[in-house]
């Protein structure tokens, strides 16, 4: 890749100086980055705290336009600034949410949904995408792309179809939209991750997501109002999503991946990272998310075989038993898979005997469509128990139909041999071999949460996987190579490096 295609990779319209600083690092963007960054985390706490209060509206709507105006500007004049952006602050966007939770709800809230922030941020981001990867194709005459890429456009493309013949099109429409954005983001990430420091960039704007995630639930802990739900008798962290579920998953992710690049970065890394995912793992047991946990427990052993590591194999062990012994929620929790829960009964119990039931209820809904499907989010509003479907293998195949399922297998299975490509292309003891155990990992544990949960549901989630399997990629191609370690004093501006 020449110079001036280096050049062009984050921008919309710059000339060619402000190219290169950007290239290089210019402080300006930067500090306009992380100053817009730590304004939305002060408003996602001024958020919380006026929700707590029931003034939640009133906090939103003023916020709503003055961020949207500002996202609106950095993504015209800075694509690649907004782009890392997005990441960072993605995780506290359902903060500002006005419709509230809807896993589980068949009622009109579409309209509301509509104007949710995160729905705003949505179209915004695929316009300001659509954009640029056209700008993109015509000056360069192609974009970069990856089977994995191919099977993702897929996903989407089936959601669309199966969303236009659906019996309610706009929240069928709705779904589909924040399913395209997941696709959009990783086509762009391919394009944004031509070499390490880029990878760097896109890794610590996912970072810097978990440190905002994090460093809200710790705040209103700390205050007496720690954000949670209550199901069935336990109350479960929900951090700054609207369901604990959805925490625990997009917990899951991050520090599967963050003990997978956790031996690669520098002391002074590790030391941040170490407290975030300390934090993390504490989080993911109060959100006590089952699938989440198993999903987090089996995508950590598969890092700590990879790594070789006996050490990482005995926390884990200490760890789980720790958890049980000093958590009683969560030892009840997992305890209840012994009891008998019928389809239509409590909201806690033996789930897994009870979505056995349900599944084999609403299987027969693609009957209607077997080909495309009901639309996406439709089973909700076709089953009797209005509840989504708690499987994401079935619910292809229920609402995007054969060829939905056919899209999503070919993505998960290429999800697998992208973390396995990565592997067997990433020099031993590099930060690309981080990236390819811990995308590797979270790729297991996608597949595995997938068989019994709604993980297609949590699109924020779904957009930090997108980034990771994009940074794997990167390394899958082939990266330019870099020395194991760097050489002492550390040059200023870099830490996401190789050991």
């Amino acid at each position: 890749m020449d110079g001036q295609r280096h050049g062009t990779e984050g921008d919309l319209a710059l000339p060619e100086g402000g190219r290169r600083r950007w290239a290089a690092g210019d402080p300006t963007a930067r500090l306009l980055t992380v100053g817009a960054a730590l304004l939305c985390a002060v408003a996602a706490v001024a958020v919380g705290l006026a929700a707590t209060g029931g003034g939640r509206v009133g906090a939103v709507l003023p916020l709503a336009v003055l961020a949207g105006l500002a996202v609106g500007v950095l993504a015209l004049t800075r694509f690649a600034a907004y782009v890392l952006l997005m990441l960072a602050v993605r995780s506290c966007v359902d903060l500002f949410k006005l419709s509230g939770p809807t896993a589980g709800r068949a009622d009109g809230a579409a309209a509301t949904r509509a104007m949710d922030p995160s729905t705003i941020l949505a179209v915004l981001f695929l316009l300001a995408a659509g954009l640029w990867l056209a700008a993109q194709l015509r000056q360069r005459g192609r974009l970069r792309g990856s089977p994995l890429g191919v099977a993702m456009l897929l996903v989407g493309a089936t959601s669309l179809v199966s969303a236009a013949g659906a019996a309610q099109p706009v929240p069928s429409a709705l779904e589909a939209l924040r399913i395209g954005t997941v696709v959009v983001m990783f086509v762009v990430l391919e394009q944004l991750m031509p070499d390490l420091p880029a990878v760097r960039r896109v890794l610590l704007a996912a970072y810097a997501s978990l440190a905002l995630a994090v460093g809200y639930t710790v705040v209103l802990s700390l205050l007496g109002h720690p954000p949670a739900e209550v199901k069935g008798g336990f109350t479960r962290i929900s951090g700054p999503f609207g369901q604990s579920t959805t925490f625990g998953r997009y917990l899951m992710f991050m520090v599967i991946f963050g003990f997978g690049i956790f031996r690669y970065l520098s002391r002074r890394l590790r030391l941040g990272l170490g407290a975030l995912l300390a934090a993390s793992l504490l989080f993911l047991l109060l959100t006590n998310t089952r699938s989440a946990i198993l999903g987090a427990g089996l995508g950590l052993l598969v890092v700590a075989v990879l790594h070789r590591s006996r050490r990482m194999l005995v926390a884990l062990c200490l760890v789980a038993v720790a958890g049980v012994a000093l958590l009683p929620s969560v030892a009840h929790r997992f305890g209840q898979l012994a009891d008998s829960t019928a389809v239509g009964g409590g909201p806690t119990g033996n789930t897994l005997a009870w979505r056995v039931g349900y599944w084999s209820e609403i299987v027969s809904l693609a009957n209607r469509n077997p080909v495309t499907g009901i639309g996406p989010n439709m089973t909700k509003f076709e089953a009797d128990e209005a509840k989504k479907p708690h499987n994401d293998f079935l619910r292809a195949y229920v609402e995007t139909g054969l060829a939905g399922l056919l899209a999503y297998l070919a993505m998960l299975a290429l999800c697998l041999h992208t973390g396995l490509n990565a592997l067997r292309r990433a020099p031993p003891g590099s930060l690309g071999r981080g990236i390819a155990i811990g995308f590797l990992g979270c790729a297991v544990a996608f597949v595995a949460v997938s068989a019994a949960s709604n993980v297609i549901s949590n699109v924020v989630t779904l957009w930090y996987f997108a980034a990771f399997a994009a940074a794997a990629g990167a390394v899958a191609r082939g990266l330019p190579a870099e020395p194991t370690r760097l050489a002492t004093p550390r040059p200023a501006g870099t830490g996401w490096h190789n050991r």
